[in-house]
């Protein structure tokens, strides 16, 4: 074989590979039958037996309070699922949860924290997850116009006098940052993003370079191509940190000191661009959307200040 025919051959052999790679990490990461919870459990780094007593406690507590199922339908046909808990009043709680998980698996506690303070709590699945529909994930690009779905929902459902606190944790915290872009009805009277990153793009960066000790090309780019044409968007076309300067609500930014799987940088660059009135915690310790857990008071004490200073 000629030294130009060995070189075809070994450019498309790695041509292939890359292929494959993209293919491989694709599937695992953006689609939702293989994106698996026990894998972003692990790539969190964090020991989650030790809460889940407080965890089973909180969720069973929930589960006691009254309580609907509740569904919408996308813009785009989705029958989307959350579980909603009645207030005594006009103000709710929207809580957007993380990426491979769902909504009563990871709001309990924080759910019970606002339910204390006088809020109705609806717990959302976001598409893709729990019992909502959807085979792509969305990673706050198309959540955030589901959130606009359930947000008129919600004042369907409590009135035109709703206050309304949208709470999101990692893609959560990405969705309502997004969120934050969008023309938002008066009733939302302000955001929390809890761990968020900026786009899907800088985050897999990060996490093929931390976790995995490879390059972010050629994988990223081809995943993006690949997004781009199975569901419709880049992985950076909808980027928080772009979608903030446009917020207009107050904000509450959280993140812990150890977070490795949402590096902190990416909660300065949210907090940076934020053009709303804003508010910041750094929980020292705390991993990836462990702040809650690591410190309990301090967060609640975050989140009383943040709420007197906007809801009635």
């Amino acid at each position: 074989m000629g030294l130009l025919k060995k070189a075809a051959v070994l450019a498309g052999l790695a041509a292939a590979a890359e292929g494959l790679g993209t293919a491989y990490f694709y599937r695992r990461t953006m689609i939702r039958t293989n994106a698996k919870p026990e894998r972003s459990a692990k790539m969190s780094g964090i020991d989650w037996s030790q809460y889940y007593p407080r965890m089973h406690e909180n969720r069973d507590w929930l589960l006691q309070q009254p309580h609907e199922e509740v569904g919408i339908l996308s813009h785009d046909g989705l029958k989307l699922h959350g579980t909603y808990f009645p207030g005594p009043g006009n103000k709710v709680v929207i809580c957007f949860h993380g990426y491979t998980s769902y909504g009563m698996g990871e709001y309990p506690s924080l759910a019970r924290c606002f339910m204390s303070r006088g809020f109705g709590a609806l717990i959302i699945d976001q598409r893709s997850h729990g019992e909502s529909e959807g085979k792509y994930i969305g990673f706050g690009c198309m959540d955030r116009l589901d959130a606009l779905e359930w947000i008129r929902w919600t004042v369907d459902k409590v009135g035109q006098d709703a206050q309304i606190i949208l709470h999101g944790g990692s893609m959560g915290g990405a969705t309502v940052c997004m969120v934050s872009g969008l023309d938002l009805p008066p009733q939302v009277k302000g955001i929390i993003s809890d761990s968020a990153f900026t786009s899907p793009k800088y985050v897999f960066t990060h996490v093929l370079h931390s976790m995995y000790h490879l390059p972010a090309t050629p994988m990223i780019p081809l995943a993006d191509k690949v997004n781009k044409r199975l569901a419709g968007y880049g992985l950076d076309d909808c980027n928080a940190a772009r979608e903030v300067r446009k917020a207009k609500v107050p904000m509450l930014f959280i993140h812990g000191s150890k977070d490795t799987f949402v590096p902190p940088y990416m909660y300065d660059e949210l907090y940076e661009n934020c053009a709303a009135p804003k508010t910041k915690l750094i929980v020292e310790g705390a991993g990836h959307v462990e702040s809650y857990y690591k410190n309990t008071q301090e967060y609640e004490e975050a989140l009383d200040k943040f709420i007197g200073g906007i809801i009635k």
